[in-house]
């Protein structure tokens, strides 16, 4: 095989970023988070696989436990997880010390700390944290810690060392075990490209999806030689690339990619909200968008929060060469589980990071990007989120995602603001999943169970979503992020089939959108194109 002959990626090739062979999510990048993940929920899991491999291999086989504390891992791979775990333990004390002393200080604080001055206790903050903290109360004198979070990306906290590139064929929609709860161990056929995120070698690679380069120059990129033909020569192809025809109108465009995944065309400007791009799989279920669909250059990609299905750092790092300008929400600074976006979208490697708090704005021509407020979903702890709505024209489309219409006056006075929203994108996830799955790892004492129920990571039921409709005075609906387009298994774990209460709630709507003479009612799946102006 000459090293001249000229390649690029195959659609179907996957490079899942990884951070001590875990999938990268946003709660692994900033080191508080990741700290208190890798001792409350890693290090558990693998312990608690090393305890009976057998169970849990046998657990993560049945649908019903697949986004549970179960490693689909085979009980022969005992002795490479035994590795990892001590690995961890050697290499990273620092990082489970760390985790050890914020959760440790955060109670102590929280007892003692009535009202009273605080300034006594900085001199009994644990080494480890000293000079990364300020302590603070809240208006009801509850004591906050605070981080200081840029600091702590400049430390020996931040480990750039530990990201890595996991590239692979994805041969069908369902390979990928789930992300949160399984560690990715070597395979044979998959290429380990130990970069950190931030390596604008990334986007070379990546740009080969749509530029050819030799085989000895893509060998050299990714530190190979001729005897690793076999596992990198599956990833390329010859084929000629399709051309991307950019939308010129009539009017706008908004096509739908999957979950909360939309792009908006509109007078030459490309905005595209919550990247998660589904591959074309060797073997795909459902057809779909991917990212030859894409424009070259997208000039604002827009996130509504940082949860895992929102702030994809796989397609974020993918599109990272075609995005103009990121726009992030803002976060408060004040809780240690809030993480900025901005700090960590920049530590990835974005050079133009834009924050926005509710009614910012960007103005396009004859158009407008604006920040709304976001309410519910995060099981009633503070976050940076918002939604946005997008005025083409006369037509203004809210993207609210996992929105939850929990106070239906917010949007009579967005539209008192803004005028009439004629079309919404709502998230109708309204069982969610309860406080401990996403957020237990990140907080310093167990919830009482009775608590951890009633607080979940909802959106809108039925009511609600009409509560919010009238509101805005829509008559357009659009649900979407139900996640449950199959590429998005590995991610997701829900399960959903029309019996589901979110299903059937979604139902209503459509029918009831129906009865109250909505031009369009409909639950997007796969792909869909609407029509602007």
């Amino acid at each position: 095989m000459s090293s001249n002959n000229l390649y690029r990626l195959t659609e179907s090739a996957a490079a899942e970023p990884l951070i001590n062979s875990w999938a990268v999510w946003s709660d692994l990048v900033s080191p508080s988070s990741y700290s208190l993940h890798l001792l409350n929920y890693q290090v558990k899991i693998l312990s608690s696989y090393l305890a009976s491999p057998t169970a849990h291999a046998k657990a993560s086989k049945n649908p019903a436990f697949i986004s549970g504390p179960f490693m689909n891992v085979p009980a022969e791979r005992v002795k490479e997880v035994e590795g990892l775990l001590k690995l961890i333990e050697e290499t990273q004390s620092e990082n489970i010390k760390f985790a050890r002393a914020l959760t440790d200080f955060s109670n102590f604080i929280n007892h003692e700390a009535q009202g009273q001055s605080l300034e006594p206790y900085y001199k009994k903050i644990p080494e480890s944290l000293r000079g990364y903290v300020e302590l603070v109360y809240d208006y009801n004198n509850h004591p906050i810690v605070r981080l200081m979070e840029s600091l702590l990306y400049r430390s020996s906290y931040y480990r750039k060392n530990l990201q890595s590139l996991r590239i692979f064929q994805q041969t069908h929609d369902s390979c990928r075990p789930f992300f949160l709860n399984t560690p990715r161990l070597p395979a044979h056929d998959q290429i380990d490209w130990a970069r950190s995120f931030d390596d604008s070698q990334i986007d070379e690679f990546f740009r080969l999806e749509s530029t050819f380069q030799p085989l000895g120059r893509i060998r050299e990129l990714l530190c190979l030689t001729d005897a690793d033909d076999d596992r990198l020569l599956p990833l390329l192809t010859e084929r000629p690339v399709e051309p991307t025809v950019n939308w010129r109108g009539p009017g706008g465009r908004i096509r739908y990619f999957g979950h909360a995944c939309v792009l908006v065309e509109w007078q030459g400007v490309s905005i595209l909200i919550d990247p998660w791009i589904g591959l074309l799989s060797q073997e795909s279920e459902v057809k779909r968008l991917s990212y030859k669909d894409l424009p070259e250059k997208i000039d604002y990609v827009l996130i509504t929060h940082g949860h895992h299905d929102h702030f994809v750092i796989e397609s974020l790092l993918r599109l990272r060469h075609r995005i103009e300008c990121l726009i992030v929400p803002r976060t408060s600074g004040l809780f240690y589980a809030d993480a900025s976006l901005k700090l960590l979208a920049q530590n990835i490697g974005f050079k133009q990071v834009v924050e926005m708090e509710p009614l910012d704005s960007i103005k396009l021509s004859d158009g407008e990007i604006v920040a709304v407020p976001f309410f519910g979903e995060h099981a009633d702890l503070p976050h940076g989120k918002v939604g946005y709505l997008i005025r083409a024209g006369k037509e203004q489309v809210l993207f609210a995602a996992d929105s939850n219409c929990l106070d239906k006056c917010l949007y009579k006075h967005l539209r008192r603001i803004l005028g009439p929203i004629q079309t919404v994108f709502l998230g109708m996830e309204c069982v969610g999943a309860p406080l401990s799955w996403l957020y237990g790892a990140l907080l310093p004492t167990k919830p009482q169970h009775g608590h951890d129920q009633s607080r979940r990571t909802k959106g809108c039921d039925a009511q609600a979503a009409f509560n919010l409709l009238e509101a805005v005075g829509s008559n357009r609906v659009y649900i979407y992020a139900l996640g449950m387009e199959p590429w998005l298994r590995y991610g997701m774990g829900l399960g959903l089939s029309e019996d589901s209460v979110q299903l059937q709630e979604a139902k209503k709507v459509i029918s009831g959108a129906a009865g109250r003479n909505f031009v369009d009612a409909r639950r997007l799946y796969g792909m869909h194109e609407i029509r602007l102006g």
